[in-house]
């Protein structure tokens, strides 16, 4: 069975586990198997914070390297963009060469929800483009994400699934998951031959 990591920013949700669990049980509908980040830890709670982080990017890294292939939640987290460690995960597959399909719960592009968190405080700038209250550049290339994060799925499989939800839905909303789930299932049997 295909192993799937299942990447985002899931793992700071009220309950990770249960869903966790919810994500692994659609992948398995799909006969993939998930890997969720959560729990894949024994953490040594006696050592230093620091080492403690340490720990977790380890046995995360080792996660990453013994999967096949990864599903990434690209739904905003603490921001207008994809959660920061999520998108080191994105690099390190797309490094390895193993595909990568995305969803997000937030259909808008990137360049839009830039603009919001300045709350309109945004200018163009002679050439066009745009400018944050911050005088630097809004990336504005009609894509779900930084170009990079989005670039690298695009690259890899193609597969990126994105969906509206209502704000007290965007973490538990597993409609965008599921349908990802199906069409990343389709994307590997089509490349294992069956």
């Amino acid at each position: 069975m295909t192993k799937i990591y299942l990447a985002g920013p899931d793992v700071f949700a009220p309950d990770p586990q249960a869903l966790g669990m919810r994500k692994k049980a659609l992948c398995a509908q799909h006969g993939l198997d998930g890997v969720f980040p959560m729990g894949l830890v024994a953490l040594d709670t006696s050592r230093a914070k620091r080492d403690q982080g340490l720990q977790i990017f380890d046995v995360m890294e080792r996660a990453l390297s013994d999967c096949d292939a990864m599903i990434v939640n690209l739904t905003p987290f603490h921001g207008p963009s994809v959660d920061v460690g999520t998108a080191v995960e994105i690099g390190f597959m797309r490094a390895q060469n193993k595909p990568i399909f995305a969803y997000s719960n937030s259909d808008d592009h990137f360049a839009d929800r830039v603009s919001r968190f300045w709350q309109g405080d945004v200018t163009r700038r002679e050439n066009g483009a745009l400018q944050g209250a911050d005088g630097m550049e809004i990336e504005a290339f009609d894509m779900c994400d930084n170009l990079m994060v989005h670039g690298s799925v695009e690259r890899s499989t193609g597969v990126l699934v994105t969906r509206d939800v209502p704000p007290g839905a965007v973490y538990d909303d597993l409609t965008a998951f599921e349908a990802c789930v199906a069409q990343a299932a389709a994307w590997l049997a089509e490349r294992a031959g069956g």
